[in-house]
């Protein structure tokens, strides 16, 4: 490719581009919106250039991390990427490695999702970077996050510390051209100098590398990624606003298309909010009185600006930026007016009504959900992160809470209701990548204290909320090849699970009598039930054919009940003004469900 190829590349793409053009050699991640794309784009662009470089979906986030965190201590560049929410189940190895450090370069991409609109919490990575006393990136666009990969590989290399790039959705799933740079492989002799007081060290000399942490970010503070920089003409305004991330863009933005801002905001872009340069922030911000402070989402450069004395600090603290949500361009420009004493610009047309998200037409997790109630219609049912967390909308989902936490909730349920004598039938659900991801340890958790509820396992091949990423149980999940799959039985096994089932949920009334033995087992108390529902994801065309689809029709017998809509909620069917039923050929799955859910029998094949 030759020098400076310009490329329209979305940020996660920007993203895997950069980690290769600065010479990374191993990155781990697990997927989640916003992130996904980075290691899918990073593989596929490794391929596509021949570049060597050991790139792999990991079990989870933490085990990604400790997998890259290796490589960085042998003194190559690796990066783990996650979204904000991975960063929780890997904060243990991340908070501590701040402290042991790394000898090669060590990045940790930490995608946020301000909204939130696929998550369950609008956390901030920064405030666990200055939890862990790592220094954080905050790119403001895609050309940007993938321009910081280098600093931020030099930073990590020059201070031996781990450094966060934290880009937020508006980042990674924009799209903006740039110049792309060759691939640059980057030649180094692995090696591992033992060294137990640094590398496993203990507490009394966690202490001495605190310590060390501090004058690290003491030094930080005063490199060049720290100095504020300034984006409009600075002279002659009469206040000032300092900006991170996207909505530094949006500011900007709004500050050259609005001239009465523009001419009375000077705008500063700070790269690195943590360790900030106080002393470099009190010299810029000097000439002025007011400063409005717009960073997303919790106020990491205002708290540590509090400190500086003589200036009127205005922010999220101050109230005068909204407490949730995501800082939107019309947000950022409405506040930009006010904070300048303007008239507020004219309201944004209302949105039209969305409509409420539901399981595809013919998903396998709908027909489980749906014979699941059948048999426990007084169950409990909590369940987990992914797509089939929509099984709220058949009321087959009482719980959602973070992954993995089906089972450890089912367990709960269990022991609180056998503790008091009460007969309580439970039935948790978990995707495949879900189990894989945090459902073994709950699940050899219920099994060694002999908690007995029904567990569903919604196999659908792949992982399919986040773009149909690979499992451990499919060949792919190793992209050289060297391992093997590991089938969800085998795992399930190991777990010490004595009733395993597998069943298809489009073969239903066999599925059903699979349930209700599971359901029998766990109401004598012997522990866990396993059952296995399998059935391929409808949207991963790689597992999925539409040849020989059976077809189906409503007949006159219906008699407009409305529990195919109520209870099922098959978006192929649709209820007409007088009440009866017709089924979208377009699309119908052609899955055959809906035989065993008319009460009226007004379903028939042609």
């Amino acid at each position: 490719m030759p020098e400076n190829n310009q490329r329209i590349l979305m940020g996660n793409e920007a993203l895997a581009r950069g980690l290769l053009e600065n010479g990374c050699s191993m990155a781990a991640s697990y997927p989640g919106t916003p992130a996904s794309e980075i290691m899918t784009a990073l593989q596929a662009l490794a391929r596509e250039e021949d570049y060597s470089i050991h790139a792999e979906w990991s079990i989870n986030e933490k085990v990604a991390y400790e997998t890259a965190l290796a490589h960085a201590y042998c003194g190559g560049r690796a990066a783990v990427s996650m979204k904000q929410v991975g960063l929780n189940v890997a904060a243990d190895p991340f908070l501590s490695s701040a402290y042991i450090g790394v000898k090669g370069g060590f990045l940790v991409i930490s995608a946020d999702d301000p909204g939130p609109h696929s998550s369950q919490t609008e956390q901030d990575s920064r405030l666990m970077a200055m939890l862990a006393k790592a220094p954080v990136l905050d790119p403001s666009s895609p050309r940007e996050a993938k321009d910081l990969i280098g600093p931020a590989f030099a930073l990590s290399e020059e201070f031996e510390v781990p450094v966060m790039i934290r880009p937020t959705t508006r980042v990674c799933h924009a799209r903006q051209n740039m110049d792309c740079r060759p691939l640059q492989a980057r030649l180094f002799e692995a090696r591992f100098d033992r060294d137990p007081g640094r590398w496993a060290a203990t507490p009394r000399f966690r202490l001495i590398l605190h310590q060390q942490l501090n004058e690290k970010l003491a030094r930080m503070a005063r490199s060049d990624l720290a100095e504020p920089r300034p984006i409009n003409q600075a002279q002659g305004k009469s206040a000032a606003v300092v900006a991170s991330g996207v909505v530094l863009a949006h500011a900007a933005e709004a500050l050259a298309e609005d001239p009465e801002l523009e001419a009375g905001l000077a705008l500063f872009q700070v790269l690195m909010p943590y360790p900030l340069n106080i002393e470099a922030l009190a010299r810029t911000l000097a000439p002025y009185e007011r400063v409005l402070i717009l960073e997303e989402t919790a106020p990491v450069m205002e708290m540590q600006m509090a400190g500086l004395v003589g200036r009127d600090l205005t922010g999220r603290r101050t109230g005068f930026w909204p407490e949730a949500g995501e800082m939107t361009p019309d947000v950022v420009y409405a506040g930009l007016r006010r904070f300048a004493g303007l008239a507020p610009p004219a309201g944004p047309p209302r949105a039209a009504p969305g409509r409420r998200p539901t399981l595809c037409a013919g998903c396998g997790h709908r027909a489980s959900f749906y014979a699941l109630k059948e048999v426990m219609p007084d169950g409990l049912y909590p369940s987990d992160i992914g797509c089939y967390t929509l099984g709220m909308n058949m009321g087959a989902v009482d719980t959602c809470l973070c992954m993995g936490a089906s089972i450890g909730l089912a367990a709960g349920l269990a022991h609180t209701f056998q503790a008091q004598g009460r007969k309580q039938n439970i039935g948790a659900t978990i995707g495949d990548s879900t189990f894989f991801h945090a459902g073994l340890p709950p699940l050899i958790n219920a099994v060694t204290h002999g908690a007995s509820f029904v567990l569903l396992v919604l196999d659908n091949g792949t992982t399919a909320m986040t773009g149909h990423q690979p499992t451990p149980a499919l060949p792919g999940f190793d992209s050289r090849q060297r391992g093997r799959p590991l089938a969800l039985e085998e795992a399930i096994r190991g777990c010490g699970v004595e009733f395993l089932g597998v069943g298809d949920p489009w073969d239903y009334e066999a599925f059903k009598s699979l349930l209700q033995e599971a359901a029998a087992y766990a109401g004598q108390g012997r522990g866990p039930a396993v059952v296995i529902s399998r059935r391929p994801c409808l949207m991963d065309r790689r597992q999925v054919s539409t040849e020989n689809k059976r077809r189906f029709r409503i007949t006159e017998d219906c008699t407009g009940c409305g529990i195919c809509q109520d209870d099922f909620g098959c978006p192929a069917w649709v209820q007409e003004k007088d009440g009866r039923v017709i089924i979208q050929e377009h699309l119908c799955a052609g899955c055959g469900v809906c035989l065993h859910v008319c009460p009226a029998g007004a379903v028939e094949e042609f």
